[in-house]
């Protein structure tokens, strides 16, 4: 029996990847063993998909099972969004989540006690200062709003921006003035590469301790804790520019914003560092419990990814 020529495809660290990629207007195939965008004239750009942390797939893209198929197997989420990347209506799963790690996350937000310590933990990291003393999780929800706001009119201060209000109509997005139109754009790049790390981590976008309810409501925790020192001055720097197409200044000074702020590098140890906060064991798999009859390989990639 002859050796494969080339190794098993193994997912990259999220650490090691490019954050962020947004595409339009194309077919996303496998041709000659490359992964690519085939535009109208037939001309194909190369993607490095393995190297990818995300794929923001914007109206015009289509998609083929080859594509789909790569991109699930080398660890790389596939994001559906709506024009200019602000409105989410679909994602794939790069990794998908580890039953041991999923049942410790459900485990700390069904407990009060350690969900209000993980709250906790998570109002220090994003402030850096402690929370006040005996304050419920709707209490910090609250306090939280009001700084939030605060920082909002600062930040807006500092770069010479006429500010109001943070609010916008994702189904009517010209609607939305300028300030608010790039910090839709530049949100959406940060719970991209957010949700890519949570599942790569083995983690459930779905289970969070602030937000709850809701498809994504850990990936708006965690993208929360890095918001104001990354993608938030840089929308507002952008909005002073006043430049002719916003949406794209914005995503590009948000992929500098992530390189320079080493974010890939620090949002997995950070989610970890957080779920640590509620002190609690993690849970063993009862005696009774029956192992895979074929395990996963162990591979290079974070927990989370298939091998």
């Amino acid at each position: 029996m002859t050796e494969p020529i080339l190794p098993p495809l193994k997912p990259i660290p999220i650490k090691d990847r490019v954050s962020v990629f947004f595409l339009e207007l194309g077919q996303l195939d496998v041709l000659d063993g490359a992964f690519v965008l085939v535009d109208k004239n037939g001309v194909r750009t190369h993607i490095p998909i393995g190297g990818v942390a995300c794929l923001m797939l914007e109206p015009g893209i289509r998609v083929s099972h080859a594509a789909v198929t790569l991109a699930a197997r080398v660890g790389c989420l596939l994001v559906w969004v709506g024009e200019a990347g602000v409105r989410l209506y679909a994602s794939g799963q790069p990794g998908g989540a580890r039953a041991d790690r999923l049942l410790y996350q459900a485990k700390l937000a069904l407990d009060d006690a350690a969900r209000l310590k993980v709250v906790r933990k998570m109002y220090s990291l994003r402030f850096k200062e402690e929370p006040p003393e005996r304050r419920s999780v709707e209490q910090l929800r609250g306090i939280e709003g009001v700084r939030v706001r605060k920082m909002y009119e600062l930040f807006a201060k500092q770069f010479g921006v006429a500010w109001k209000r943070r609010n916008y109509d994702h189904t009517q997005w010209g609607s939305g003035d300028l300030p608010n139109r790039c910090l839709s754009s530049a949100t959406a790049c940060l719970y991209g590469i957010a949700e890519a790390a949570i599942l790569a981590a083995g983690y459930a976008p779905a289970i969070g301790f602030i937000h709850t309810g809701k498809p994504q409501s850990f990936v708006y925790d965690i993208a929360d804790i890095f918001k104001f020192e990354t993608v938030v001055p840089a929308a507002f720097r952008i909005a002073a520019r006043k430049p002719g197409n916003p949406e794209r200044e914005v995503r590009l000074a948000c992929r500098d914003s992530f390189r320079q702020s080493r974010l890939l590098d620090r949002i997995i140890p950070t989610i970890e560092e957080v779920l640590a906060a509620g002190e609690l064991p993690k849970p063993k798999a009862p005696a009774e419990s029956v192992a895979p009859a074929i395990p996963n390989k162990e591979g290079i990639g974070d927990a989370g990814h298939r091998g």
